[in-house]
């Protein structure tokens, strides 16, 4: 019993900077005052988002490139209405990580696992 819990934890710890560079997934954006953007969708190499706002240009789909430390967005919505170029995963003290939505001049959006 005690190699089956050694093995286990050993499994886990060895998985774990996999999970901490996982950008795929369901994430729950908000702003940079705060308040609920949209929801951001990661699978394989495209994305959806859906924004808060009717009619915001930046809701649809769109390709990615997976890189180690997040994603390049290639097109699609986000890419061409709010000119977010790059999701960066970073720490966060309330979810372990979070995807950084950033232009080339400024960070626009935290999204958090959803």
């Amino acid at each position: 019993m005690r190699r089956f819990a050694l093995t286990a934890s050993l499994i886990a710890l060895t998985a774990t900077p996999a999970f901490a560079q996982s950008f795929q997934g369901n994430w729950g954006c908000r702003d940079d005052t705060a308040s609920k953007a949209g929801i951001l969708t990661i699978y394989g190499g495209v994305y959806g988002f859906a924004s808060t706002t009717v009619g915001d240009k930046s809701s649809g789909t769109g390709t990615v490139t997976g890189y180690q430390d997040g994603v390049q967005f290639n097109d699609g919505g986000l890419k061409d209405a709010r000119s977010i170029q790059a999701g960066r995963v970073v720490p966060d003290p309330n979810f372990g990580m979070a995807l950084q939505l950033e232009t080339a001049n400024a960070i626009v959006m935290l999204c958090t696992p959803h």
